[in-house]
C-alpha cells in the first residue's frame, strides 16, 4: 500500500508530527501522524508490533478527523417532531443531569446504567468506572470488552491467577517450532501479526490452524483442522488424550509447577480421537500430527481467539487448551506458552481499570475487603459506599427499560445495537428506555437512538494510554485539539460529575476528583492499581515513550514483566491450576426446521460494528456490504447461485444479504461478518444464551434456516 496524505487542506499550518499508534486493533501498531497545510498523513514507525507495517485500516485511519459525518455539537431528541437536533453543551448536560437526577430519586442509585468500550483509553476506562461507583454510586457498569475476551479472561485467572492475553512478547511467535492457532484469523483481523507467522514459517516452524473455515490466515498453514463450530473443547481434550497416550506431557513440570492434573488425566482417558472425530470431523490423522507437533516441537506456542470463546462453554473451551499447555510443560517456558489474541484497541487496559461489572482498578475484585478498601482510600470515600458487583454486559442491556432493570444509560464508545447478540431485543430495550446518553465521534447505530448525543474527540486529540495484546502500555499522543464545540470524554465525565453534585462547592470538590487531564489521571490510576494483578504504580509517561513498559510494574526504578511465569505463577502457591471440563453441545443444536450451523466473524477492510470503517471510502470500496458465504453443495441444494441475495433465519430473528459461494467452509455451516446495520445484520441472528462463568455470549454457533431471499 502507499502512503496517501488526506484531508481538508488548512492553509498556514505550520507543519508538525507525533509518534502515536493506531487507533484499532490491539496489536497498537507505530505510526508517525504528520499534519501540513495540505492536511493529515499517516506513516509506519519500526514499533516492535507491526516492525514498519499497517494494514489498510491504520493506513486509513486519519480519514475520520474532518469527516464529513463527523458530530460536532451536542443533539438533543425534540420532543415534539422525535429528531435530534443541534444544542449548546449547557442544554445537553442539563438534560443528561436532570434525567438523571429524576430517575435515581423515583427508582434507586442503580436506575441508571453505564456501558464502556474497550476503545476507551486507560485513562478514560478508569475515569468512566470511578464515575459510575462513586459520581452515580450505581453497581451497574459493564462493557463491550465482555463480547471479547471475558471466556480466555476467566480461564486465565483460574488456571494463573492473572489475566495477561500474551504472557510473553509478540516477537516469540516467529521463533516457534511449532504455533497452534485456535479460532483465530489474523490475516485479516490484524495482518501486521502475519509477519510473525511468515517469520516463523521461515525458521522452519509449523503453522496450525484450528478453524470451521479456510481463511486467509488457515490457507497460510501447513494444517488446518477444519471442526464443526462449538466443537473445539472436544479437539483440545483429544489432542491432551493423545499426549498422554504418546508420552509426551512433562511430567516433572506438572509435578513440580501445577495442581489438580490427577483430575484432569481421567477426564480426558474418555476423549480417543475417534471420538472426537465423530463428533467434530477433524480426522484422527490430523489430531495425532497435531499431538504430535505439540508434543516433540521444542518451543511450541497455543493461542485462542474469539472462534473458541464466543461461546457458552467459552471458558471450558479455553481451560481446555490450557490444560494441553500446563500437560506440556509450556506456560513459563522461554519461546514457548499460552496466549490468547485480544481483539479490541485497549480491550486489556480496558478490563483491567474498573469498566467490568465485579472489578476495580488493577484487576481487583469489587467484593474483596481489601481491594475496596485500597480503592476507596485512593478515592477519598468510605468502602462502604462503593456499590457491590453489578451483572454481565448482556445481562445488563437485557434488563434495560424492564421494571427491575435501569431506565438510564450512558454509553461511551459502543455501538450494542449492531454488536450485541440478538440484536433487535436489544434494540428495543435501548427504545424502551427513558434516558439514553451517547458519547461518539459519529451517530452510530445506537447513537441515533439516543435522547441526548455528546461528540467526543477522536484518537489523534486527546493524550492517554492503551495496553496492547502484550500487557505493553503505550502513549497515545495527541497530533491536535480536538474541533471547538467537541469535548474528550474526560472533559464529558468531569462536567456531569460537577453537575450531579449538590451545591457549588460539592460541584468544585467534584470537578477536583474527576480531572480532565489524562496525565492527572493516570498518575491517580497508578496509585489505585498499586499492589492489584494489574499493577502500574512503576509505569509513568516518561517510562514509556518510547517502546512502552510491561505490567506488572511495581517500582519506578524496577523491571517491568515482559515474561509471566518464568519461576511462578500469580496463586496463592505459586502453581498452576488444572481443571477438569468436558464437551457439551452448543446451546442450540440444529433440527429440521433449522438445519445449519451459523457463525460470525471480520472481514479484513472493516473494524467491529463498522461505524468508523464503513465511513472511510477505500475500506467502504473493498467490503461495502455484509454477505452470507454458504458451500457450493449447499448452495446448490438450496436453488442459489453466487450472489442471489439470501434469508437467514433463526429463532430469534433473521438476516438478508448476498450470497458468497465458498468451498473454504463446511457444507453444514454459514457464515456471515458481524460489522453491518440493517438488514445485513448479523447480530440479528446470534444467539443470546451466556457462558455462566464469563457471561460471554454465544455469537459462534446457532441453528438457523437459509434460503433465497
Amino acid at each position: 500500500m502507499t502512503d496517501g496524505a488526506w484531508s481538508a487542506t488548512r492553509p498556514g499550518l505550520a507543519p508538525r508530527e507525533v509518534a502515536t499508534h493506531c487507533p484499532y486493533c490491539a496489536l497498537q501498531c507505530g505510526m508517525t501522524l504528520r499534519e501540513d497545510d495540505t492536511g493529515v498523513s499517516v506513516h509506519p514507525r519500526q514499533f516492535p508490533t507491526n516492525r514498519g507495517g499497517l494494514c489498510q485500516k491504520g493506513w486509513t485511519a486519519a480519514e475520520l478527523l474532518d469527516h464529513p459525518e463527523r458530530l460536532t455539537t451536542p443533539l438533543l431528541r425534540d420532543p415534539t417532531t422525535g429528531e435530534l437536533r443541534p444544542a449548546s453543551w449547557d442544554a445537553a448536560l442539563d438534560r443528561v443531569v436532570t434525567g438523571i437526577r429524576a430517575i435515581q430519586q423515583d427508582a434507586g442509585r442503580d436506575a441508571v446504567a453505564v456501558f464502556g468500550g474497550g476503545g476507551l483509553t486507560n485513562e478514560k476506562a478508569y475515569a468512566l468506572g470511578k464515575f459510575a461507583r462513586i459520581g452515580l454510586r450505581t453497581r451497574h457498569i459493564d462493557y463491550n470488552g465482555r463480547f471479547c475476551m471475558s471466556s480466555a479472561a476467566a480461564a486465565g485467572m483460574r488456571a494463573f491467577g492473572i489475566d495477561r492475553g500474551l504472557p510473553f512478547p509478540l516477537a516469540d511467535l516467529g521463533r516457534a517450532d511449532t504455533l497452534l492457532l485456535v479460532g483465530a484469523n489474523p490475516a485479516e483481523t490484524m495482518p501486521p501479526l502475519v509477519r510473525w507467522l511468515t517469520e516463523q514459517r521461515r525458521g522452519g516452524g509449523r503453522l496450525i490452524v484450528v478453524d470451521p473455515r479456510v481463511t486467509a490466515t488457515a490457507r497460510q498453514a501447513d494444517l488446518h483442522l477444519q471442526p464443526l463450530p462449538g466443537t473445539d473443547l472436544a479437539v483440545a481434550n483429544a489432542l491432551l488424550h493423545i499426549a498422554l497416550t504418546e508420552g509426551w506431557v512433562d511430567r516433572s513440570y506438572v509435578a513440580e509447577r501445577t495442581t489438580g492434573f490427577e483430575a484432569v488425566r481421567r477426564s480426558v482417558a474418555a476423549w480417543w480421537p475417534a471420538r472426537a472425530e465423530q463428533l467434530s470431523g477433524v480426522p484422527v490423522a490430523d489430531l495425532e500430527e497435531t499431538a504430535r507437533a505439540l508434543g516433540t516441537g521444542g518451543r511450541v506456542i497455543i493461542l485462542t481467539a474469539r472462534g473458541a470463546e464466543q461461546h457458552a462453554k467459552g471458558v471450558d473451551t479455553v481451560t481446555a487448551y490450557v490444560n494441553l499447555a500446563l500437560a506440556l510443560g509450556l506456560p513459563g517456558r522461554d519461546g514457548s506458552g499460552y496466549g490468547c489474541l485480544t481483539g479490541q484497541g485497549n480491550g486489556q487496559g480496558g478490563r483491567e481499570h474498573g469498566q467490568k461489572a465485579d472489578q476495580l482498578p488493577g484487576y481487583r475484585r469489587i467484593d474483596d475487603p481489601a481491594a475496596r478498601e485500597h480503592v476507596a482510600g485512593v478515592w477519598g470515600v468510605p468502602a462502604d459506599e462503593l456499590p457491590g458487583p453489578g451483572v454481565p454486559a448482556y445481562q445488563l442491556l437485557d434488563s434495560l427499560g424492564t421494571p427491575d432493570g435501569p431506565r438510564a444509560l450512558l454509553v461511551f464508545g459502543s455501538n450494542p445495537v449492531v454488536s450485541a447478540p440478538r440484536a433487535s431485543r436489544i434494540e428495543g430495550r435501548l427504545r424502551d428506555l427513558d434516558l439514553l446518553v451517547v458519547a461518539d465521534l459519529l451517530l452510530s447505530e445506537t447513537a441515533a437512538l439516543a435522547d441526548v448525543v455528546l461528540p467526543t474527540a477522536q484518537w489523534a486529540e486527546e493524550d492517554g494510554t492503551m495496553t496492547n495484546l502484550e500487557g505493553r502500555v503505550l502513549r497515545r499522543r495527541a497530533l491536535r485539539p480536538p474541533p471547538p464545540d467537541v469535548r474528550t470524554d474526560l472533559d464529558i465525565i468531569s462536567a456531569l460529575a460537577a453537575r450531579l453534585a449538590p451545591d457549588e462547592a460539592a460541584a468544585t470538590e467534584a470537578a477536583a476528583r474527576f480531572p480532565a487531564d489524562p496525565a492527572a489521571v493516570f498518575a491517580e490510576l497508578r496509585r489505585a492499581s498499586a499492589g492489584g494483578i494489574a499493577d502500574y504504580a512503576g509505569i509513568s509517561w516518561a517510562r514509556i515513550d518510547d517502546d512502552g513498559a510491561y505490567w506488572p510494574c511495581p517500582t519506578e526504578d524496577g523491571p517491568d514483566t515482559p515474561r509471566l511465569f518464568t519461576e511462578r505463577f500469580a496463586t496463592p502457591d505459586g502453581r498452576a491450576r488444572f481443571h477438569p471440563v468436558d464437551h457439551r453441545p452448543a446451546a442450540e443444536e440444529v433440527c429440521s426446521a433449522y438445519p445449519l450451523h451459523f457463525t460470525t466473524g471480520r472481514v479484513l477492510a472493516q473494524y467491529q460494528s463498522g461505524t468508523q470503517t464503513r465511513r472511510v471510502p477505500a475500506l467502504r470500496r473493498a467490503a461495502p456490504e455484509a454477505f452470507v458465504e454458504l458451500h457450493p453443495d449447499l448452495a446448490a441444494r438450496l436453488g442459489i447461485d453466487d450472489g442471489d441475495p439470501v434469508r437467514v433465519t433463526s429463532r430469534r430473528g433473521e438476516l438478508c444479504a448476498p450470497a458468497r459461494l465458498s468451498a473454504g467452509i463446511r457444507p453444514d455451516t454459514v457464515f456471515a461478518p458481524f460489522h453491518y446495520p440493517g438488514a445485513g445484520r448479523a447480530n440479528s441472528v446470534t444467539n443470546d444464551a451466556v457462558d455462566p462463568i464469563s457471561g460471554m455470549p454465544e455469537f459462534k454457533i446457532c441453528a438457523v434456516r437459509v434460503a433465497k431471499a
